[in-house]
């Protein structure tokens, strides 16, 4: 992490100036303020009582929007994870002014400054967060897991929980998590690595607040939680999305796989970078195999998530069966509805059919609706953080206009060559004739202008 000297206030000027580029606001009208205030004291009457059972919630250390608590038990061989996420339905009904602002938005964004939530923090922070201040009302999906680490959902009810703790990835502490999370973490990621999935998350360039008001630019640290925190929410989407495809309903987030053209030129980046791909490994195979620690491994990450066309939403359709490349199986997003807008409809459609009742209509009308409003929302926040990272580069190299820099090439397209630069958490790009991926070059910084938020490189003489 690198910190970014402002004395001038670009940084913050910038960010404001991004809020009001892409309409980013913490606010919300009146009527939706309203709303909130008033499903905030509804009293839940649909819900059984859960609050002696020992949920705990695990999250960044400072987030308040928990959408997701849980617990694991044994049950002979399998294990049983109950996932608590927050019944953002019981306060939010079809048309009124906290569904409209939400179909408005989409999902929450956030910036280093501070975040645009979904819903008004009196919800998404509070009531229907699952702190450990009280008790909350909650969605429980129960999954099972088999010893191969096969996940299917053992039923869904809507409950009143209690948080017993608020687990953060920095501050954990030997003994915080139960006994059962690492087993459980480990069953998911030999089933994931059996099927030939290729969930490895490349390192993501990110902007941090500092408590003092500065702040840092870097790549993203992954905690080892992470990776059991994953693990459960994993099981829960893809145990969700086979139960609403048996069912014949749902939406899904679909993925493709790169295709033959592309695998190729991806062949030819892990030669370039000096990573061993045997001819008869596939692509899902070799990617499971790659540390983001290794920064050759992690360039080359990043070009495989540029390679195919992306994720996105699908409704179920009559006769198809929606694939995730990178999951490798049938895969929903219902874990999130403090934060996405799909979860709660998804959320809410596995409700009904757990319980053996039919989809609401409204619901159903949803998923026709939803992978064009996700869609949206998703090209937006991609557009916000790429355009914060842009100002954070070049606010850091204000002023180093004419030096030098060493970098390593990462990818080649028709723009020219993507570079990261080997000091700093700078990704940019460059003319750079014969250069291929792997090579280290030497770059001038030609210009960086904090107002277009543009940092240039030229080959250095």
């Amino acid at each position: 992490m690198k910190a970014i000297t402002d004395p001038d206030h670009a940084l913050d000027r910038g960010l404001q100036a991004i809020r009001t580029q892409y309409d980013v606001t913490q606010d919300f009208p009146p009527q939706v303020i309203a709303a909130a205030e008033a499903a905030i004291r509804r009293t839940p009457t649909s819900h059984a009582d859960r609050t002696a059972l020992d949920f705990r919630t695990l999250d960044p250390a400072q987030s308040t929007d928990l959408d997701q608590a849980f617990l694991i038990e044994e049950a002979g061989a399998d294990l049983i994870l109950r996932y608590a996420i927050a019944d953002v339905a019981w306060f939010v009904d079809d048309g009124d002014a906290l569904d409209i602002e939400a179909w408005k938005r989409g999902t929450s964004f956030y910036l280093p400054d501070g975040k645009a939530p979904l819903y008004p923090t009196i919800l998404s922070e509070g009531a229907a967060s699952l702190l450990p201040d009280g008790p909350r009302p909650a969605v429980i999906f129960v999954v099972r897991v088999a010893p191969d680490g096969g996940a299917r959902l053992d039923g869904v009810e809507r409950a009143i929980i209690r948080s017993r703790a608020k687990l953060g990835y920095e501050t954990l502490k030997p003994g915080d998590l139960p006994p059962l999370f690492d087993s459980f973490a480990r069953r998911i990621r030999d089933a994931e690595l059996r099927r030939g999935a290729a969930r490895v998350d490349p390192p993501e360039q990110e902007v941090v607040a500092l408590p003092d008001g500065g702040h840092v630019l870097g790549f993203r640290q992954r905690f080892p939680a992470e990776e059991g925190n994953a693990a459960m929410s994993l099981a829960t989407n893809l145990a969700v999305a086979e139960a609403l495809l048996e069912h014949r309903t749902g939406l899904f987030r679909v993925m493709a796989e790169p295709d033959a053209q592309a695998v190729a030129r991806l062949r030819h980046s892990a030669a370039g970078l000096g990573l061993a791909w045997p001819r008869e490994m596939t692509l899902a195979q070799f990617e499971a195999r790659l540390d983001p620690a290794d920064t050759r491994a992690a360039a080359l990450m990043l070009e495989i998530r540029r390679a195919g066309e992306g994720a996105r939403y699908t409704p179920y359709h009559p006769g198809v069966v929606p694939w995730h490349a990178a999951m490798a199986g049938t895969y929903a997003h219902a874990t999130a509805p403090l934060r996405r807008l799909a979860d709660r409809y998804v959320a809410r459609a596995a409700l009904e059919v757990a319980n053996g009742r039919p989809v609401p209509g409204g619901v159903s009308a949803a998923f026709e609706k939803l992978p064009q409003i996700m869609a949206k929302a998703d090209a937006r926040e991609g557009q916000i953080d790429r355009a914060v990272v842009d100002l954070a580069e070049a606010v850091m190299l204000g002023g180093r206009e004419g030096e030098r820099f060493s970098a390593i090439v990462t990818d080649l397209d028709e723009r020219g060559a993507r570079i990261q630069l080997a000091d700093l958490a700078v990704v940019a790009r460059v003319a750079a004739p014969g250069a291929i991926p792997g090579d280290r070059i030497e770059v001038r910084l030609a210009a960086a202008d904090a107002a277009r938020r543009e940092i240039r490189f030229e080959p250095a003489a």
